[in-house]
């Protein structure tokens, strides 16, 4: 079983203001990533996923606002290998309605954040109700954590430390912290060891190989290779072209004496069957 716990449905440019797309130019550096999602697209490079989770992105702050009934259309081309998370954004009005709008009339069977993107942090007594939500209803929560190449996004709002105090008032949620928290692994992989039902997934990492092979190290070192999930980004980066940057990340320390990251535990996480970890069904 390969499950892509991290892709994306939009339209583009449509579902982003003119400020994000022009920023938007900074996100990989030294070329543009094209945004444009379609599934076909992403069938033709995912040819060994067996599932994947998909959703939009609420976050008035940042100029990215994509409505779940969209996401639940792409749900619906291939609701065999689909799982659609449903997003708000907290700091707008009629949160609270979107969101048990996404999950009890959409079939939404998690939820995304983007905490920096819309300019809060986890911690806010305003997302009491959600996580009181996703605890009653075992809804896994997936945040973004990490950078941005949007100015305005407050870095303080990404932190993965934040996450801590959630997962302690709230230990029954299964949380995912996108990205390794990157460039905060440390804080990411301590966190997601600490607390038994929080996760990161690795998505959007193996293009800057050098940062990626000290991620994962400390995952290594830290021993919680068990709470790493497989993931994409995808458009922004591919499932064969992640696995593929996964299974040559030793290749770059030929002729040094650098530790080796394992490879079985590397196989062991493509592999991994994160809908059984985190309660997600796939329509027969």
């Amino acid at each position: 079983m390969i499950v892509d716990v991290h892709s994306h449905a939009w339209t583009y440019p449509e579902h982003f203001s003119d400020d994000f797309r022009a920023q938007a130019t900074r996100a990989r550096a030294g070329m543009e990533v094209d945004l444009t999602v379609k599934y076909e697209e992403y069938r033709r490079t995912a040819s060994c996923a067996d599932v994947s989770i998909v959703f939009g992105g609420k976050a008035k702050l940042s100029g990215l606002w994509v409505d779940d009934r969209y996401v639940a259309q792409y749900v619906a081309l291939d609701p065999q290998r689909l799982i659609g998370f449903l997003s708000v954004d907290p700091t707008q009005p009629g949160w609270e309605r979107e969101m048990e709008e996404g999950h009890k009339e959409l079939g939404m069977q998690g939820i995304k954040l983007l905490p920096m993107y819309a300019g809060f942090e986890p911690v806010d007594e305003r997302l009491d109700v959600l996580w009181r939500y996703a605890q009653h209803h075992q809804l896994p929560v997936l945040l973004h954590t990490g950078t941005t190449f949007i100015a305005q996004a407050p870095l303080v709002c990404t932190l993965p430390r934040h996450l801590d105090v959630v997962a302690t008032r709230f230990p029954d949620v299964k949380i995912i912290m996108a990205h390794l928290g990157h460039p905060y692994e440390g804080e990411c992989i301590v966190t997601a060891r600490k607390h038994p039902n929080v996760y990161s997934d690795i998505s959007a990492l193996h293009y800057r190989p050098w940062q990626f092979y000290n991620s994962l190290m400390l995952v290594q070192e830290y021993g919680v290779w068990d709470k790493i999930l497989f993931g994409t980004d995808y458009p922004f980066t591919t499932v064969d072209a992640t696995i593929a940057g996964l299974r040559s990340m030793n290749n770059m320390l030929e002729g040094s004496a650098l530790p080796r990251l394992d490879t079985q535990q590397i196989e062991r996480m493509i592999h991994r069957d994160s809908c059984a970890l985190l309660g997600l069904k796939v329509s027969a």
